[in-house]
């Protein structure tokens, strides 16, 4: 199972993909921020935002995305806008046919840290240990990786049976292919072509 998970920021919204291995093993394939100029209209930045998500799911192919949901906000404005950038990320992930699952930042941070409180340096520091990374994610990357890791802990593998054979069936028809460029690469920075309104910066990683 693939995860994307999301930490959605109408200025830095940041992402992550985590596999779920044989044994329940996470394997971390990359991380990052989809940045936005706050000088831009905000129609022009939930734009950029989602023409960022668009290229992320459409180049690693997840099976599942996970959003930080709302919780509280500083003031009336601040959930505006917040609403917005996941407006924008639920619908990407929703054209697509992909389920969504949202997460309460407590029920994330109790999922990776143990602590329903946890600070985010210690959300990073756990991210770190449990995804094997060479160096902690940034914070918006670190709280996108924490959701979806939070959504694997959450799904319990289900034992499908595999049905016999049929003498007539083309193999190729059970096929699925699986774009995996954007994972495969290194360091990604202004990726989207053709993209100038969002600065997105990220990496890939492998946890062994």
């Amino acid at each position: 199972m693939r995860v994307l998970g999301i930490d959605p920021g109408t200025r830095v919204t940041g992402y992550g993909v985590v596999d779920r291995g044989k044994g329940g093993l996470l394997i971390h394939l990359l991380d990052g921020c989809v940045k936005t100029d706050p000088a831009m209209s905000l129609p022009d930045r939930l734009v950029a935002i989602r023409e960022a998500i668009d290229g992320i799911i459409e180049g690693c192919g997840p099976d599942a995305v996970a959003v930080e949901s709302i919780f509280f906000a500083k003031n009336a404005k601040s959930a505006i806008m917040l609403g917005h950038a996941r407006g924008v990320i639920l619908q990407s992930a929703a054209s697509r046919g992909l389920p969504v699952f949202e997460y309460a930042p407590r029920a994330i941070k109790l999922a990776v840290t143990g602590y329903g409180n946890a600070a985010k340096g210690q959300i990073q520091k756990m991210v770190k240990l449990l995804l094997k990374t060479g160096k902690p994610a940034g914070a918006d990357a670190a709280d996108a990786l924490a959701a979806a890791i939070c959504h694997i802990h959450h799904v319990r593998p289900v034992r499908v049976p595999h049905p016999a054979p049929l003498a007539d069936t083309d193999a190729s028809l059970n096929a699925k292919s699986r774009t995996s460029e954007w994972c495969g690469g290194g360091d990604k920075e202004g990726v989207i072509a053709g993209q100038k309104a969002a600065h997105v910066t990220g990496s890939t990683k492998t946890g062994a």
